[in-house]
């Protein structure tokens, strides 16, 4: 009777664990033990702080990855006009937030599917949201870098990407936090930078010479120079690469002999075209740039 009672003692004490760590495992996202992310809601607060930060507008695409109860891509269907999916391996949690989806009346424009998230397709994102372990975002790093599309928005809860540094950060007070005894978070803000890095040929209408621009780059940072035939190297001024926006100053010489122009353009592929600023309210020519080579 008491080896009955013992066993029966067990049983109830085992039940609660197993239930507690079920959704553990089914939320690994790779065999490596590492990455595993386990199921932690983000505070709504948080929510609202990271959709306002990645701009997210009507029309745009959101793929959330790890989408739990489906909070994040519910909120920018609601409240921005925004539509798209999130992936989920916990099937309990991918009914939930289907079931939220519909009594919502968003489930014309979000869905939730069971995936992998390291098996899922999210090239054609706006706005890439994750709420992640550090492992995992670093993981995920070389594919946004290499497939989302220039000015895409990646934002994540908690967790930054290293060396990658972001493009805005907030500190947000989220009494409702569940892990964690600090009671806020952090919200990080990448935009994915075009690819910008190579030697250009550079030319100005209304002027025959090419000028000859190096630029380097390791992610949205950008250094370089620019050369005249006949002349010797000027280091590029400043830089600012913004999605497929960016911005060179360059010293007077480049254009004119007077001062420093700024060369505003948008990147294609191996096309960098747009105006030339005197200054803040004087444009002049335009300019275009192809990429020749690699530096």
């Amino acid at each position: 009777m008491k080896n009955a009672m013992r066993a029966a003692l067990a049983a109830r004490l085992l039940l609660p664990l197993a239930l507690f760590t079920a959704p553990l495992a089914a939320r690994a996202q790779l065999p490596e033990k590492e990455l595993d992310t386990p199921y932690v809601p983000t505070p709504q607060v948080v929510v609202e702080r990271m959709l306002d930060m990645a701009g997210i507008k009507p029309g745009d695409l959101l793929v959330d990855l790890g989408s739990g109860d489906g909070r994040l891509v519910i909120t920018a269907a609601q409240k921005y006009g925004a539509h798209g999916f999130g992936v989920e391996l916990d099937p309990r949690l991918v009914y939930r937030a289907n079931q939220a989806a519909e009594r919502a009346g968003v489930a014309d424009r979000v869905k939730f599917l069971r995936k992998d998230l390291f098996q899922t397709d999210f090239h054609d994102a706006d706005v890439l949201t994750l709420y992640l372990l550090p492992d995992v975002n670093m993981a995920l790093r070389p594919r946004i870098l290499a497939e989302l599309k220039p000015g895409a928005r990646v934002v994540s809860h908690d967790y930054d990407m290293r060396d990658w540094q972001p493009d805005a950060q907030a500190k947000v007070p989220a009494p409702d936090k569940m892990v964690g005894l600090r009671k806020e978070s952090m919200v990080y803000l990448w935009i994915v930078p075009a690819k910008v890095e190579g030697i250009w040929e550079l030319t100005f209408d209304g002027k025959s010479q090419n000028v000859r621009l190096s630029i380097w780059q390791r992610f949205q940072e950008v250094s370089g120079s620019v050369r005249v035939p006949g002349q010797s190297a000027w280091p590029i001024l400043s830089a600012r690469l913004r999605g497929a926006e960016l911005r060179l100053k360059v010293t007077g010489g480049v254009y004119d002999d007077e001062d420093p122009v700024e060369l505003v353009g948008t990147v294609s592929g191996d096309t960098f075209s747009g105006r030339v600023w005197l200054d803040e309210e004087r444009v002049t020519a335009a300019f275009r740039a192809r990429r020749r080579a690699e530096p």
